[in-house]
């Protein structure tokens, strides 16, 4: 009887213990199963990771692409409302004038090798009997040979000045360009030729350039004007070239120094009957800003031999400026400007024009500019009167 109770018992506990088993092999399973089903949905979700990753790269490879290929469109222009009376010849000047419509056009071939141009429309209208013309002031190939040297070939800016370079209508104050650039230096002023930057070490650069030249009149009333002289690379003469010069330094920050010097044999291309007219041109200039104040100054002068030159006064001509200004926000600037200069320097006569600025800029935005000033202009000159502009850039 006891042997039989004792098997019933084993019976009962194997029996238990299979059922035990069963059940944990089955709740094995099932953790096997969702295991099983977790790690289907994380192959699937790397799965879908790296298509992500792989369209995005390709997606950049495409922008790297197409941005080592981009064509670029940019412009600016400015109209002018110059209100001025000529007090010693008793008239005046009221004129809107729609001074340039330009237009520039870049293209990037790779990182290193790019083309640049700009195209100028003046005063609104051009052709036989307009006051307009129609200019191409930019069309050169850049091409960075490394960090330290980018040179360029075709038609392009001289490195002289302050405006000559940067004169968009929202990166200066008042309404016309200073007159000591545009009448001595002469800005704008391009040339066709070749030139090299050199990056000497941080806020240290040097500029060479062996271009076109000037072609002055030797009589007349242009006579050996510069600004007159230039021959915007249009069938331009090429007896004698230029060589210019810069070097600028701006390693201090809020400071920009520079100086510039230009030499040509001859500005009168060989001009028959008139004495050689070698030339020499030199500029300096330099801005400091001290959080909203800033103040600028420039000098330039030519030195121009020859007799014709001596006789007329012309072999030496000069002038300078000084502009400080203050710039309340982002909105409102103002300035005063100091000019004088003379393109007769050369002569016993008392020649030199001054002028004064004083005005406002303010910026709608930071590349659309409202402009007003009023100008005094004295010496061999009597004038006053104000102007109102409006400019932008993009």
């Amino acid at each position: 009887m006891k042997r039989t109770l004792l098997a019933t018992a084993l019976l009962g506990l194997f029996a238990g213990q299979q059922a035990i088993a069963a059940e944990d092999t089955a709740q094995l399973r099932k953790v096997i199963a969702e295991q099983q089903q977790v790690l289907e949905k994380l192959e699937k979700r790397l799965e879908q990771t790296e298509n992500r990753i792989e369209k995005t790269a390709d997606a950049l490879e495409a922008s790297g692409s197409s941005a080592k290929n981009a064509t670029t469109i940019g412009g600016y222009g400015e109209l002018h409302y110059n209100n001025i009376t000529d007090n010693i010849k008793g008239t005046d000047k009221k004129e809107f004038d729609f001074h340039r419509f330009v237009l520039f056009f870049g293209h990037e071939f790779t990182s290193n090798t790019r083309f640049f141009s700009e195209l100028e429309v003046e005063h609104s209208l051009a052709g036989e009997g307009k006051k307009g013309e129609v200019e191409l002031e930019q069309a050169y190939i850049e091409h960075d040979f490394n960090r330290s040297f980018t040179g360029k070939a075709g038609l392009f800016l001289m490195p002289v000045g302050i405006i000559n370079e940067t004169h968009e209508p929202p990166t200066f104050y008042g309404v016309e360009r200073n007159p000591v650039e545009a009448n001595i230096i002469p800005a704008t002023w391009w040339e066709g030729g070749a030139a090299l930057n050199i990056k000497a070490m941080p806020g240290l650069a040097f500029d060479v350039a062996v271009t076109s030249g000037l072609a002055v009149a030797t009589t007349g009333d242009k006579a050996f004007n510069i600004r007159s002289g230039r021959q915007k690379v249009s069938e331009a003469k090429g007896e004698d070239l230029a060589y210019t010069g810069r070097v600028k330094y701006t390693a201090v920050p809020g400071l920009e120094l520079a100086a510039s010097a230009q030499y040509q044999s001859d500005l009168t291309q060989g001009a028959a009957g008139v004495d050689t007219a070698a030339a020499t041109l030199l500029t300096a200039h330099a801005i400091y800003s001290l959080q909203d104040f800033t103040i600028k100054a420039l000098y330039a002068q030519w030195n121009i031999d020859g007799k014709e030159a001596q006789a007329l006064g012309h072999d030496k001509q000069q002038g300078y400026y000084i502009e400080p200004s203050y710039r309340f926000n982002e909105s409102v600037g103002i300035f005063a400007r100091y000019n004088a200069w003379d393109n007769k320097a050369g002569g016993s006569a008392d020649t030199e024009i001054t002028q004064t600025n004083v005005g406002v800029n303010y910026w709608l935005h930071e590349n659309v500019v409202f402009k007003a000033d009023y100008e005094q202009t004295g010496g061999a000159k009597d004038a006053d009167g104000f102007n109102l502009g409006v400019g932008y850039q993009f």
